[in-house]
């Protein structure tokens, strides 16, 4: 079956939300979604993570990525860039650059931001760099999806958003909920027929 990787680094929920919203519309194409994440990134270089989180989906590793027909990637928002462990993350990746093992399978982003001009298109942007550095093909949301020009919260065509509030409690919305199965149903779809 196709795999689809969903990876995404989630600090209070919000992401690891629009992540599950997305896994459903990737299974709506009739692919597998496979839910993981990345370890916080410690200011103490001797810090050690269990190998296996507390709770939530596991760790990612580079034979996840390998094998994946495609993947979305997921981060909120720290000052218009990617959170630092999700980058941490990507920037171990350079085996699979140097194999060509993610060219040509298809690719989208994802992002929760506190405010509504918190830096959304800015996070997306910078999370599809390495992603075209590995050969990958960027899928983006197209406004044939209706919810993309009523929103008045997250939805970008360049991925999924959310808008969390200041303290990260904000509920997806209808339009985002719709908008993040649209994509995940888009790389699903796009995946299948390049398989």
């Amino acid at each position: 079956m196709t795999q689809i990787l969903i990876l995404y680094y989630s600090q209070h929920g919000a992401t690891k939300n629009m992540a599950q919203v997305i896994a459903r519309g990737v299974e709506d194409a009739g692919a597998e979604a496979l839910l993981r994440t990345v370890p916080k990134v410690s200011t103490t270089c001797e810090a050690i993570d269990s190998p296996v989180p507390d709770a939530g989906a596991p760790y990612v590793t580079l034979e996840d990525l390998k094998n994946c027909d495609g993947l979305i990637l997921g981060s909120p928002t720290r000052f218009g860039n990617m959170a630092a462990p999700l980058k941490y993350f990507l920037d171990s990746t350079s085996s699979l650059w140097l194999s060509g093992a993610m060219v040509n399978k298809p690719a989208a982003v994802f992002t929760s931001t506190s405010s509504l001009h918190g830096g959304q298109e800015t996070t997306l942007l910078s999370m599809m760099l390495p992603l075209m550095h590995h050969g990958m093909m960027i899928l983006g949301i197209p406004y044939t999806e209706a919810d993309l020009l009523h929103t008045k919260s997250g939805g970008t065509p360049y991925g999924a958003s959310h808008v969390a509030g200041l303290e990260s409690k904000n509920p997806l919305t209808e339009e985002e909920k719709n908008l993040c199965k649209a994509l995940g149903k888009r790389v699903g779809f796009i995946a299948k027929k390049l398989s």
